[in-house]
């Protein structure tokens, strides 16, 4: 009973947490005590997580498992939630009556995301999907408003708009694999697909299809539309959370759902291919002219989840956890230049790329934390992003793709060009007007240094966590 409760014990405390930050709404302008409460949730939870690691475990007849693959993502999850807890100080552009709202609805899609790499079927899946969706949209539109700006608007009513219908398109998808299979499991979908994607062009489309819900999360090209709006328009905080641990969800989810294709399966690996391609290029090419840092953190997002689908290609065991493997970097290099973005903004506004002109002179430590960050997301050495990259390009050169791996390799070239700007002002770049040192408090200090030693760490030494996601991959029970 004892092993029992501890395989289940980081949902147990997100839940309880979440029942806690309920009742600190019921009281007025309590936003203080509910961002210490989710702090303390939040690290509780993942150190329940990784006390948990190696438990198994099933609830609902099977549609809910705790693994090795399950127990791994939830300690990266939880230690990216405490992350973006402590991002979330002040607040400063949310409205103070309803900031302990805020920590509620982040915990509840802390719980989504959570629940979601546990799911191993269709119905469970769907259920943990929308509770981590659905808290989002309420937090976009609770930035609050300034005179002529109301993007905030306009971006939930998008945002909720796409996941709505991108998550129509999956449920038909999966329709589809019930009627094929009989069976709403994904692993008892393995057995009865294998033989049909040669013979039923259905169960290739209704894969297709599935998948896009959760190429809404990842923002994949076509899937992308919301991505650059919401950004923009979502509080700065918020955009750090939206950008990160959505997409390691979706992932984790994507990879049990692609392995069900199988290792030889030719068509869902040229549509894999082509989605990688489209989303490389826009989202590059038109990060090239953006002026606002968020919305080139929006469309360079889309071009990192071009980047992710390269590792999928490959449909073997090696891919997978090089994918896996790079959005864990990716969380971390995008959650260091939200730092930078929240107390560069003290008031809570969006800033311009110009507005990092000397920011080594404001405030040394951030300007460390920004260049660790983007020199990750640009694929040079010695940090995580490229040997992520790395990865990601040679599970896909060794099934064959030399076209991809080329064209991947002349996107991570333009995008070079890009992230050295937002260098280039930040260490080069000079205020016209005298402006005042940035001070940090100790969690941000804290929150920096821990991003920077895990920028640098996984970029020298990723071994360890690679050959961790590759032995989890086996406890899933899916062809790989």
């Amino acid at each position: 009973m004892t092993s029992f409760l501890l395989a289940f014990l980081p949902e147990l405390v997100l839940l309880a947490g979440a029942l806690g930050l309920f009742c600190v709404t019921l009281g007025e302008s309590q936003g203080a005590l509910a961002r210490r409460l989710t702090l303390i949730v939040g690290l509780a939870a993942a150190i329940a997580a990784v006390i948990g690691v190696g438990q198994h475990a099933v609830l609902f007849d099977g549609a809910y498992r705790v693994d090795a693959f399950s127990q791994l993502l939830k300690v990266v999850l939880l230690g990216g939630f405490v992350g973006v807890a402590l991002l979330s100080a002040d607040l400063p552009d949310i409205r103070a009556g309803i900031k302990s709202e805020y920590f509620l609805f982040l915990t509840l899609s802390a719980i989504g995301l959570v629940t979601l790499v546990s799911c191993v079927d269709a119905l469970t899946m769907i259920v943990a999907l929308e509770l981590s969706s659905f808290p989002l949209y309420l937090m976009v539109a609770m930035r609050r408003e300034r005179a002529g700006f109301r993007l905030q608007m306009e971006s939930a009513i998008k945002y909720i708009m796409f996941g709505v219908a991108a998550n129509g398109i999956m449920f038909f998808g999966l329709s589809y694999l019930y009627g094929l299979t009989g069976t709403t499991s994904l692993p008892g979908m393995v057995e009865k697909l294998a033989p049909l994607f040669a013979t039923s062009p259905l169960a290739t489309a209704g894969l297709a299809m599935t998948c896009c819900g959760l190429y809404y999360k990842l923002a994949v090209f076509p899937f992308h539309f919301w991505t650059p709006d919401v950004y923009q328009g979502a509080s700065n905080e918020t955009a750090g959370f939206v950008s990160t641990l959505p997409k390691l969800g979706a992932v984790a989810v994507l990879v049990r759902l692609v392995s069900l294709a199988g290792p030889d399966n030719h068509t869902v690996a040229t549509l894999l291919t082509g989605l990688a391609i489209a989303s490389m290029f826009y989202g590059n090419l038109v990060a090239l002219v953006q002026k606002d840092f968020k919305r080139l953190l929006g469309f360079s997002g889309i071009a990192h989840a071009g980047y992710a689908l390269v590792g999928l290609v490959a449909l073997n065991a090696t891919g997978f956890s090089a994918t896996i493997f790079y959005i864990s970097g990716y969380v971390l290099m995008v959650l260091a230049c939200f730092v930078v973005i929240t107390r560069v903004s003290r008031d809570g506004t969006n800033i311009a790329i110009s507005d990092l002109a000397g920011l080594h002179r404001r405030s040394p430590l951030l300007a460390v934390t920004l260049l660790v960050g983007v020199f990750g997301l640009a694929g040079i050495p010695p940090f995580v992003g490229f040997m992520a990259k790395l990865g990601l390009l040679t599970g896909a050169l060794a099934q064959g793709h030399l076209a991809l791996v080329i064209i991947a390799m002349i996107n991570s070239a333009i995008a070079v060009y890009y992230y050295l700007q937002v260098v280039r002002q930040a260490v080069f770049g000079e205020k016209t007007a005298e402006v005042a040192p940035i001070q940090l408090d100790l969690g941000t200090r804290v929150l920096c240094v821990a991003l920077i030693a895990g920028i640098v760490f996984f970029g020298v030494a990723p071994t360890g966590l690679v050959d961790a996601y590759y032995a989890a991959l086996a406890s899933i029970n899916l062809p790989l």
